[in-house]
């Protein structure tokens, strides 16, 4: 009995962004120059798949840095951390290295420069997420002023309207982010706003890749973890653009096959965090139930590459 026919447009750019492959490697070389174990604060990304081969390499992940035994060294996530973390680990005298992608650090930067300048700082970002603890982290409790949506935008109380300014997570919908910005704008027109873009580029180039392959697909696969915000806005970002047959999964595994009923042309990408055998992974079973056809579909090429620390360099 002959296979159902399915095509499959793979969404070009997808998977691993600049920043993670720099905290992947960061991890990968300390290893080489320190041996294991050495410690890493949070998930390195947040990908389960990238976390275990880690882990498998002799990486060690812990909460905080009370679990970092004496004189191992020990490593923070792409995502970034408070500034009372590094400076604990100084205080310890512990062998620290910094695996925040260097657009998360911008965004840091941003935040004290506009606090320096006497403006109250309002983040754009969704609470609890790693990257925003870390940004409204980098001034004193209370000084950073979380805005999660329009509503709240819409009735967040500023002291002095005149010296305000925001930043945005990293990690967010291009178009939700923008709504947001505009209520602010109408709200306070001399808003300062960052220099350059706090959304980064392999967010918003994933995020256009999704938009320009949902309207000749029926179905829509994201590959990547619950807790990555990025994946998660790939998802959003398919329904949003019509696919309301979108789905977000880790692996392809947990892919109900009764899902893909009525389905002959699907979309696939994975987030920044998402390792490409996950992708062939998926195609290799949808492969099993069809006959497969395999498009790729590429909004631009990237060629972004961060250095690494130059204590692993030296």
């Amino acid at each position: 009995m002959s296979k159902p026919k399915l095509t499959v447009l793979l969404a070009g750019p997808r998977g691993f962004c600049a920043g993670v492959d720099r905290a992947i490697e960061i991890v990968e070389k300390a290893l080489e120059k320190f041996g294991a174990p050495v410690y890493v604060r949070h998930e390195i990304v947040h990908n389960k798949y990238v976390v275990d081969e880690l882990r498998g390499k002799g990486a060690v992940f812990v909460e905080e840095l009370d679990e970092v035994p004496e004189n191992f060294p020990v490593i923070f996530s792409a995502h970034g951390v408070p500034k009372s973390v590094p400076e604990e680990a100084k205080r310890r005298n512990m062998i620290h290295l910094d695996a925040t992608c260097p657009l998360v650090t911008k965004v840091h930067v941003d935040a004290r420069r506009h606090r320096k300048e006497n403006r109250t700082v309002i983040l754009i970002g969704h609470a609890g997420h790693p990257e925003v603890i870390g940004t409204l982290g980098q001034l004193p409790d209370g000084e950073v002023k979380l805005v999660e949506n329009v509503a709240q935008a819409e009735q967040i109380q500023i002291e002095d309207p005149d010296r305000l300014s925001f930043v945005t997570q990293t990690t967010l919908s291009v178009d939700d982010t923008a709504e947001i910005v505009a209520a602010l704008r109408r709200r306070f027109p001399n808003i300062d706003a960052p220099r350059t873009e706090d959304i980064c580029y392999a967010t918003t180039n994933r995020q256009a890749a999704v938009k320009a392959l949902t309207r000749d697909c029926d179905a829509f696969i994201v590959l990547g973890a619950p807790n990555s915000s990025n994946s998660n806005r790939l998802a959003e970002v398919a329904a949003a653009e019509g696919c309301t047959k979108s789905i977000l999964i880790e692996r392809a595994a947990e892919l109900d096959m009764g899902w893909m009923a009525g389905v002959s042309t699907l979309g696939v990408t994975a987030g920044a965090s998402a390792p490409e055998i996950l992708v062939k992974e998926l195609i290799d079973l949808l492969d099993v139930h069809y006959e497969v056809t395999v498009r790729e579909v590429s909004v631009t090429k990237e060629d972004m590459h961060f250095s690494l620390p130059r204590a692993l360099t030296a």
